[in-house]
Formats: structure tokens, C-alpha cells, sequence
């Protein structure tokens, strides 16, 4: 516990974390450090610090987890996470493309890390507090979303893997979800193909199938999304002032995906920075 608290503590110094928090010359000595560890029993820890047993390594086959040597420290962060916190009424699902703390998950070679990079998915609310992350190699937004369903949330997401059968799918689950998509995916209305819409700026086009809504809406490019929180919009050509005229469903949406900049800004000062385990 020492070290894992002289490790977060480090992240707030200017001077290089681990070496020269033992300097000794009077203008840079902070006796903070080397009177809580010294700096060989803080390396020496550093150096055999383990949360797997290396001979219970698993194959390298289909199944195989990179992570299999942090796994349980996610599972543990994961679980207590949701033991101790109820997630406000808006939520959000993101891709993550980089892994916080790969410099020191010494664990994951390089070229798996390049693997993982799309494959880091978080959960986290308006208050930016992360409430479910999933690094795999499989990973599926229904892995973080598992948590809340049926609980009443609106979940916002981008366009990873999004369709409208898997909206479909998630209708037994009772999640109300919002998000962007791509014009290729299967059963996305035909005449939503970008060669077929040929829209002018500030074009608004929409389906609908039940509860279920398909928009395309045109500024400097064709956004499209995927809705059954929302009633439809209008379709036409608007502006404002010159302005082509947002739908509200994607002003919301907006709104909802920067959660992701407050929760980056709460885990800065809680962060291990990739040179202090170098």
C-alpha cells in the first residue's frame, strides 16, 4: 500500500519520479519519500512486482487474454466500481483508442498492445466517474452495459458496431440508447446510401421502424444515428441565420459524449505516469 501510494504521489512532481524524489541537495529534497521508503526497497519492489503466477500462463490460442497478467486487478477495480456507486440518469459508452497506463503494464507486448489499442472500452456518467472499463480482445459494449440494464439509463455510444439489429437485441434488455453509425451497416434504410441521398447542407432525413429512429443529417458531411430515445424530428432543409439548423438529437448527443473530457480530467490526477515504471 506504501508503495502504490509513493507511486501516485510521484505523478505530482516535476523532478524525474523515482530518483530524484531521494535526492539529498537541500534546494530539491522533499524528505517526504525517503523517510516513508528508501529508494532501493521502492526499486526492489518495482522490480518483483507481480499479480499472476508466471507458470500458470495461459496458451496462446484462440481464447488467449494479453492481460492475463493484470486481469484480476481489473476485475477487482471493475467490481468495486458498481459496489460503491449508482451511475446518474445519462451514461456513456466510449471507445477508448488509448490504454491509460500502457507504459507501465509491462505485462502486454508491444505488438499486443497494438491490439488492444481498439479494444478499450469505458463506461462513466455526467460526473465523469468511470464506472466499468473492458480491455479485451473480444470486447462488445454489452459487456459494460450489462451492468445497467433494465435500470432505467440512457446510454450514449459511437459508432462501434453499431446497427440496427443490435439495437433489436438489446430491446429485452431495457436499455434506452443513443448513437452514430455507419451509412454501410446491414439494415440501414437503402435510400440512406450517400450515392442515393445526394443532400444539400442542412438536409434532415428520417425513418422510422417502431420505436426504432434512423436520421442522416447533412452539414460540412452526412452524420448518421441510431435513436429510440427520441422522438423524430422534422425532415427538410433548415437554417438559422445562415446557419444549417442541428437536430436536438444530436445537440443532446453532443452533450453526453464530452463526458469522456471530464473523466480524463478527474483520472489526471490519480495517474501513474508511463516514466515512473520505465
Amino acid at each position: 500500500m506504501t508503495f502504490t501510494a509513493l507511486a501516485l504521489q510521484m505523478e505530482h512532481e516535476l523532478k524525474d519520479p523515482i530518483h530524484d524524489s531521494q535526492l539529498t541537495l537541500r534546494h530539491l529534497h522533499n524528505p517526504f519519500y525517503s523517510e516513508t521508503m528508501t529508494r532501493d526497497r521502492f526499486l526492489h519492489i518495482l522490480c518483483y512486482l507481480h499479480f499472476a503466477d508466471n507458470s500458470q500462463r495461459p496458451d496462446e490460442g484462440k481464447n488467449y487474454d494479453p492481460l492475463w497478467k493484470l486481469r484480476t486487478v481489473f476485475d477487482k477495480l471493475n467490481n468495486a466500481y458498481a459496489k460503491f456507486y449508482n451511475p446518474l440518469e445519462h451514461v456513456t459508452v466510449d471507445e477508448v483508442t488509448n490504454i491509460q497506463g500502457q507504459g507501465y503494464i509491462q505485462a502486454v507486448h508491444s505488438k499486443e498492445k497494438k491490439k488492444l489499442q481498439n479494444q478499450n472500452l469505458q463506461t462513466y456518467d455526467e460526473s465523469g466517474y468511470t464506472y466499468d472499463n473492458m480491455i479485451a480482445k473480444h470486447a462488445t459494449d454489452r459487456h459494460l452495459t450489462c451492468r445497467i440494464e433494465g435500470l432505467g439509463h440512457k446510454i450514449f455510444m459511437d459508432n462501434f458496431r453499431s446497427s440496427p439489429r443490435l439495437f433489436d437485441d438489446s430491446d429485452g434488455c431495457k436499455i434506452n440508447s443513443c448513437r452514430t453509425v455507419q451509412p454501410n451497416r446491414k439494415d440501414i434504410p437503402h435510400d440512406f446510401e450517400p450515392k442515393r441521398l445526394k443532400l444539400r447542407r442542412g438536409d434532415i432525413r428520417v425513418r422510422n421502424r417502431g420505436v426504432l429512429t434512423a436520421l442522416v443529417w447533412k452539414d460540412r458531411r452526412e452524420v448518421y444515428m441510431l435513436t429510440k430515445m427520441d422522438p423524430p424530428p422534422a425532415e427538410g432543409n433548415f437554417f438559422d441565420s445562415n446557419c444549417p439548423v442541428k437536430p436536438h438529437i444530436m445537440e443532446r448527443y453532443n452533450q453526453h459524449m464530452g463526458y469522456l473530457d471530464n473523466s480524463d480530467r478527474k483520472a489526471d490526477g490519480y495517474s501513474m505516469s508511463r516514466h515512473t515504471f520505465k
